[in-house]
């Protein structure tokens, strides 16, 4: 089952809390969160990580159990394969609702796609977490590219519909919502088995 869990990163702003944080991770995750310019992303860089911490903790898994982390705003994401099966590949993201961004979307969504955001502006959004979760879980990051693949928003879920030839398999999403934060949260995997719910945590 691949669970998520998200949490607010704000508290991190405070140095002390910051701090013990930071104390905890790893020295590479501390070298990577010293070379970040602003204390919020700072924040956001340790935060991830130690909410990937906690999920590893709580379900009792090696460090080669498949996991992504994401984080915009003030918050933190973590998807994480709670039986620790190393064949599967997740991948989740995370963004803060804010005013859509129609070149982007002209750019690097399909005709259907943009069809959907210019009925709607939210779902410039939706499509965005949606495409970055499937990159992610595909290992390739942006190197393959927004616009080599297409999402279908028409069903209860949202179902793959075009995708490079050199990705081989099925994928999935799961989408989740927080209740008077406007965030939208996509998860993705080669594995059609999601938590239903999301799980907010304290770091």
């Amino acid at each position: 089952m691949i669970q998520t869990w998200i949490a607010d990163a704000a508290s991190l702003l405070n140095k002390e809390i910051y701090q013990k944080h930071y104390d905890l991770v790893p020295k590479w995750r501390q070298e990577k969160a010293d070379k970040i310019r602003f204390k919020e992303d700072k924040a956001l860089s340790i935060g991830a990580w130690t909410l990937y911490e906690k999920m590893k903790k709580a379900y009792n898994l090696k460090d080669d159990a498949p996991f992504n982390i994401s984080h915009s705003g003030s918050y933190v994401l973590c998807s994480i394969e709670d039986s620790g099966d190393v064949s599967v590949m997740v991948g989740c993201d995370l963004e803060q609702i804010k005013e859509p961004r129609m070149k982007m979307a002209r750019r690097f969504f399909s005709e259907n796609e943009c069809k959907w955001v210019e009925a709607n502006s939210e779902n410039f959004y939706r499509f965005w977490v949606l495409k970055e979760s499937f990159v992610k879980a595909t290992r390739l990051g942006l190197k393959l590219g927004l616009d080599t693949f297409e999402i279908d928003i028409t069903e209860e879920r949202p179902v793959l519909v075009r995708k490079p030839e050199e990705i081989k398999g099925d994928y999935y999403f799961k989408e989740y919502g927080l209740e008077g934060v406007s965030y939208r949260i996509a998860v993705c995997a080669n594995k059609n088995e999601f938590a239903e719910n999301i799980i907010v945590v304290n770091l």
